[in-house]
């Protein structure tokens, strides 16, 4: 009876998913290309061994604001190379640390040069809201069945054994959030022994998972003005992988970082084996209002929904040059997962998406009578491009465009 009364909401959705998208007179976002500076690893030492005190936080707390990180003072060359420099945590308990040489920066750059910005960081401001991280109406998308959860985009989120999201950046690289592995003091427990879980379906289960869907019909939920939610009755497992290396960023790290850490709260895992899914590319972030519609997109395991994979995207608020802050509907779990965005690769003639920034999660800002609440994603700017990327590929030939 549930699903038979079901089936009139969802015909009814499918039909407002489908509308020609080319009904929109907004003009065609393109990715636009730039050259990326250089991030090189130099000397390379042992630490001591980490004690991997605390459990994953899955909030975070900061007591800056968005006004409070505008007013920061730019870093310098020598500062970006203290904040640049990274741990590595091997998964035999070693742990390195890594100084890194800047080459081709240009720190009084604004973030993104490729892409003129008229108010770079003033276009919206969110009011504030307290005590909750569903902003209204519940707008997240339980993404379940085969025919979507094994289909990109959304077959490159995965779940990490410390309770985040994570997203799939390379044949065997992970991008999350640092503050899953990392509490800014120790590494945190189950960091040693850190596993990727990849969402599939049992397989006496598949044959009745599939819905009769066209094959692109992931472009259209992205843009959905509805929520979908399908039967929730598919039973789901997790494959899951160790991770070989862990790259946390020293600017995450509370001893070397002053209060405004969160830019870095991003950290890179290198799986033991390949996973054999296809990954999203890297892209540097635009600010928002060169983004179509301002809106970005991304999925993760929130807690609330046990076993489900959740899609959600939402209109760009206020930015920062390290820092978006949006009001996507999230719950804890979600944290770790890759901010993407959809737009037109003029070389390729075709759409891409790619990866701009981390889902840092639900952070509240503290002071003395009130608290804020904001949802925070980091953003890849051109250095963390070129320092992300050269964990993944190994080189920085590869890594000069972004």
């Amino acid at each position: 009876m549930r699903s038979r009364a079901a089936l009139p909401r969802f015909a009814s959705l499918l039909c407002l998913l489908f509308l020609p998208s080319v009904l929109s007179s907004s003009p065609r976002r393109q990715w636009i290309l730039q050259r990326i500076p250089v991030v090189l690893p130099q000397q390379t030492k042992a630490r001591p061994t980490p004690q991997f005190l605390n459990e994953a936080r899955l909030d975070v707390a900061s007591p800056c604001d968005p006004e409070c990180h505008k007013k920061a003072p730019l870093p310098s060359y020598w500062d970006l190379r203290s904040l640049l420099a990274y741990e590595t945590l091997h998964s035999d308990g070693q742990l390195t640390e890594t100084a890194i040489g800047i080459y081709g920066y240009n720190p009084y750059s604004s973030t993104s040069p490729a892409y003129s910005s008229g108010s770079f960081g003033k276009a919206e401001r969110s009011h504030v809201r307290k005590k909750r991280q569903i902003f209204g109406h519940d707008g997240r998308f339980s993404i379940a069945g085969q025919s979507f959860l094994l289909k990109y985009p959304f077959s490159v989120a995965v779940k990490l054994s410390t309770g985040c999201s994570g997203t799939l950046v390379g044949d065997r690289h992970v991008l999350t959030a640092a503050h899953c592995v990392h509490d800014g003091k120790n590494y945190v427990k189950g960091a040693q022994r850190l596993r990727v879980g990849f969402l599939k379906l049992k397989q006496r289960d598949a044959q009745h998972s599939s819905m009769y869907l066209p094959s692109n019909f992931s472009n259209h939920i992205e843009g959905g003005p509805a929520q979908y939610s399908p039967p929730a009755n598919d039973k789901m497992k997790f494959q899951w992988i160790r991770a070989k290396r862990t790259h946390v960023p020293k600017g995450w790290i509370k001893g070397n970082a002053n209060d405004i850490g969160m830019d870095y709260d991003y950290a890179l895992l290198e799986l033991k084996k390949p996973h054999k899914r296809r990954h999203m590319k890297l892209g540097v972030s635009p600010p928002a209002q060169k983004l179509p519609g301002r809106r970005v997109h991304f999925s993760g395991f929130d807690n609330d929904r046990p076993g489900q994979l959740v899609y959600r995207f939402c209109r760009a608020g206020e930015e920062t040059s390290d820092l978006l802050y949006q009001h996507c509907d999230a719950q804890p779990g979600a944290s770790g997962s890759g901010v993407y965005a959809r737009m037109w690769d003029g070389r390729r003639r075709r759409w891409e998406r790619k990866v701009i920034g981390v889902f840092s999660g639900h952070q509240w800002v503290e002071k003395k009578e009130t608290s804020q609440e904001f949802n925070v994603a980091v953003r890849i700017t051109p250095l963390k491009y070129a320092q992300i990327c050269y964990w993944i590929k190994g080189n920085f030939v590869d890594c000069r465009e972004g």
